[in-house]
């Protein structure tokens, strides 16, 4: 029997693509006010979508009318989080790779937001 160089070779490259992505900082977090003035300091389409990902519990919130911890609640975030690769993949078909307008980010946040928490037939 050979000794399989090719896998030895794969599985320490896995290993170390690991440890290069747990010792590389992370990104800071994003603030609404980072999409105040889109036209001088446009936004790269993946921190939009990003961040609109980040407010699904707010979003489930204000979908379910219940607060964390809330059967409603919970089921509403687990089913935005499993939604969330499809709607990105929907987001980034739809849009530019930069956002450069105020218009452009409105629209992409409530396609991401009515993608991630549908709410039909909601009547205000």
């Amino acid at each position: 029997m050979k000794f399989p160089k090719v896998t030895v070779v794969l599985v320490s490259a896995a290993l170390l693509f690991v440890l290069w992505e747990q010792t590389r900082e992370q990104p800071e977090a994003v603030d609404a006010s980072r999409f105040t003035n889109l036209a001088a300091n446009p936004v790269e389409r993946s921190v939009a979508v990003d961040w609109v990902i980040t407010q699904i519990p707010a979003l489930c919130e204000d979908a379910s009318g219940q607060s964390r911890g809330a059967d409603a609640y919970e089921q509403c975030v687990s089913r935005s989080e499993t939604r969330t690769s499809s709607c990105r993949r929907a987001l980034y078909d739809r849009f530019p790779s930069v956002i450069a307008s105020d218009d452009l980010f409105r629209d992409l946040s409530l396609s991401a937001m009515n993608c991630l928490v549908p709410r039909s037939g909601v009547v205000e």
